[in-house]
């Protein structure tokens, strides 16, 4: 029989919310272990800590290993994992080496300008953090540390509908731009007040995510028996009996998801969406031309070309791979962004030069903020940030309008025009 979990305790006993720290260093070399800050979370996570220093930190990867380290099996297997063979998992990674570069040279490359605008909200980079889930499982910060980082490089953070911390509270952290993402459940009335709550706290867009009519079969969870851990909730739905998940045979989340979120969403959902907010709405998880079209044509503010991190259909193909198709489809009408597979700046650079108005990064942000809060992420967007005005440099650009098709060779190009032997 399933046993319903505790709930955490009420906002009021919740600690303040400490003030943005001052910036950081270039690098850092993170130096602490965290799980003293939360006595609930096993002391797994003191594995890492070797006379209490990690080594220095040179691209966002490595935080996977620190991660996986000071986090229990079951939270970094349910950050960290995909659906069934995981094929899709490792070719949203492979397929960015895949693509290569065309750099121009004996261009003033002195000064580059990085600066971007989102629905009309201008950003200091075209990178962006994606939504997700229960980030409280990674660090007693969670979500408000996401929020910290990402306002303070003066980029886009989107808040997952299954946040362990609300909107009110993420929003209570200080100003910033963020999107909110949103799972439509059962009960409309849940979403419409969901909705109309992000308002009210600041939110500058909807991203509909439209892949996940049931949950993908992520056999680590299964294998886990993954579920929320007692000393949290899901916060947008507390008081609603939807915070908690229930114990299951399998994955828990995977019977949260069946039993409350709605299997008839259709296109004319988009519509029914927009008649209940005024918010910009992204259509998240679009990988063919055909949504592309059907996206465009129900009033769409953009799409984002995503495969749910691999974590819903295996061996569809990876978001770079699927992201030519879409962005000509779409024909300019809308923006197209992209998730999925994202480490280096390299790759934000090679999104771009295929049509991509930016690209949004999410286990990385996680791993990071598993190994060292606020400070890991922030570490996170600096090093993307710095790769990625590198990345222009080195191809001869010295603003977004400048990276073109051109300076990429793909996969498809070399059946064209075979790439020269060396």
């Amino acid at each position: 029989m399933c046993t319903s979990l505790k709930i955490s305790p009420p906002l009021s006993s919740l600690p303040p919310i400490l003030p943005a720290p001052t910036p950081l260093p270039p690098v850092l070399a993170p130096s602490h272990c965290t799980a003293s800050l939360l006595p609930s979370v096993s002391q797994e996570r003191c594995r890492v800590c070797k006379a209490g220093q990690m080594g220095e930190i040179t691209n966002v990867t490595e935080y996977q290993a620190i991660a996986k380290q000071k986090l229990p099996k079951m939270i970094y297997d349910y950050y960290a994992s995909g659906a069934e063979d995981e094929w899709t998992l490792k070719e949203n990674r492979e397929a960015f080496s895949r693509i290569l570069f065309r750099p121009r040279i004996l261009i003033d490359v002195s000064r580059i300008d990085m600066t971007t605008t989102v629905l009309g909200f201008k950003i200091s980079m075209p990178i962006m953090i994606a939504p997700s889930a229960m980030q409280k499982m990674a660090h007693p910060e969670g979500e408000y540390a996401t929020a910290r980082a990402a306002s303070a490089a003066g980029t886009i953070m989107t808040l997952s509908s299954w946040a362990t911390s609300s909107v009110e509270e993420v929003a209570s952290t200080g100003p910033g731009i963020r999107f909110f993402q949103l799972y439509v459940y059962k009960d409309r009335k849940v979403v419409e007040q969901l909705v109309r709550r992000a308002e009210r706290a600041g939110f500058k867009a909807i991203a509909l995510t439209v892949d996940t009519p049931r949950l993908g079969r992520r056999e680590a969870d299964i294998k886990n028996r993954f579920v929320l851990p007692p000393y949290l909730t899901l916060k947008n739905f507390e008081g609603l009996e939807l915070g908690t998940m229930d114990k299951s045979n399998d994955s828990g989340l995977a019977s949260y998801v069946a039993g409350q979120i709605d299997r008839t969403l259709s296109w004319k959902d988009v519509k029914w969406l927009q008649s209940i907010t005024s918010l910009p709405i992204l259509v998240k998880g679009v990988i063919t031309a055909e949504d592309a079209r059907l996206a465009v044509h129900s009033g769409a503010a953009g799409i984002i070309v995503s495969n749910h991190g691999a974590r819903q259909l295996d061996y569809v193909p990876a978001t770079i791979s699927a992201l030519e198709e879409v962005v000509t489809a779409a024909a300019g009408r809308i923006p197209v962004y992209l998730d999925g597979g994202v480490r280096r700046g390299t790759d934000v650079f090679k999104a771009l030069a295929l049509g991509a108005a930016g690209v949004f990064i999410g286990r990385p942000v996680v791993f990071a903020l598993a190994a060292e809060g606020e400070a890991g992420v922030r570490n996170v967007l600096r090093m993307m940030r710095d790769e990625f005005e590198l990345t222009m440099a080195l191809s001869g650009c010295t603003s977004l309008a400048d990276i073109t098709r051109s300076h990429i060779y793909t996969e498809s190009d070399r059946f064209a025009r075979p790439f020269p032997r060396l």
